[in-house]
């Protein structure tokens, strides 16, 4: 079962109270490709590096974990720089180029895509996805596609733009997807006027079958239309909290890929155990240092 990555691969700079600045492979669809690869799973990963010594070590840094990556380097690498606060929380400052060589990919489509952050609203790369889309509702209609589908916002005003501009086009793609995950920050920036449950209720409305919203040290929130589950954040002495959400997203991919029924008919029970190893594994992101993604060995130990 294959599964496609589309999205930024950038170098994080971080900046930490004290300490001098490291730098570090980052971008959130390159966290999901990477912890995909590092579980076992076949995974391909569709960016935009440049051919400069950031780009190669972005590309080590992935080939290493496993992932198949599919670029055309040139140019210079994008970078983000990421200040820590004292608490372990992040804000990001971003120099970005986004656009990636859709020639490489093939002309079948997937049987998992996952989409998401700064890749889905930044232009000429944003069209990317766009046609895969169309593709995959082409060769099997808008509600019967073959291929599992998951979008993460991950929304950076910074960049992306207002509210009253990104809006429209985050709800138009998550209404084309099969599982939607936000963080609460991300769901308050969206629909600042609505409770925690009215947002999911409208984010289910979009289409999604499958809604997880991530709480931070609160734990995730798990919901279909018919069910829903509140889970706690795993305890464990945080470092800093960059790429736990991509974990969350990992866990999920990694969960569902292989599901032979309908999202919609998850149980409780099944949304709470999703969420549960989900937090669990991002648990393990969050005690290092850095978006350093848990491997398959870590899960048996």
């Amino acid at each position: 079962m294959n599964i496609l990555v589309i999205g930024e691969a950038l170098i994080d700079i971080v900046s930490t109270p004290g300490a001098r600045d490291r730098y570090a492979p980052g971008g959130a669809p390159a966290n999901v490709a990477l912890g995909l690869g590092r579980l076992g799973d076949d995974v391909e990963f569709l960016t935009d590096v440049g051919d400069d010594f950031h780009g190669g070590f972005l590309l080590a840094h992935l080939r290493e974990s496993h992932v198949s990556v599919l670029a055309s380097p040139h140019g210079a690498t994008s970078t983000a720089l990421a200040r820590l606060a004292q608490d372990g929380s992040a804000e990001y400052e971003f120099q970005l180029r986004w656009d990636p060589d859709s020639s490489l990919l093939e002309d079948s489509a997937p049987s998992v895509l996952h989409f998401g952050s700064i890749a889905a609203f930044l232009t000429p790369g944003s069209a990317v996805i766009d046609r895969l889309l169309d593709t995959i509702t082409a060769q099997s209609g808008p509600q019967t596609h073959g291929s599992l589908i998951s979008f993460d916002p991950n929304i950076r005003p910074s960049i992306i733009g207002s509210r009253e501009e990104v809006l429209p086009r985050f709800e138009d793609l998550a209404g084309r997807v099969d599982v939607l995950k936000l963080s609460d920050v991300d769901a308050a920036w969206l629909y600042p006027e609505l409770d925690v449950d009215a947002q999911i209720d409208c984010l289910l409305g979009l289409g999604a079958d499958l809604v997880a919203m991530t709480r931070g040290g609160e734990g995730a929130i798990m919901s279909t239309a018919s069910a829903r589950a509140a889970v706690s954040s795993t305890p464990v002495e945080v470092v800093d909290t960059i790429g736990a959400g991509d974990t969350f997203m990992v866990s999920l991919i990694h969960d569902l890929r292989a599901r032979a029924t309908a999202l919609s008919d998850l149980t409780t029970a099944e949304l709470r155990a999703l969420g549960e190893r989900a937090t669990a594994l991002a648990g393990i992101t969050v005690s290092r240092e850095g978006a350093d993604l848990p491997w398959a060995a870590d899960l048996r130990s």
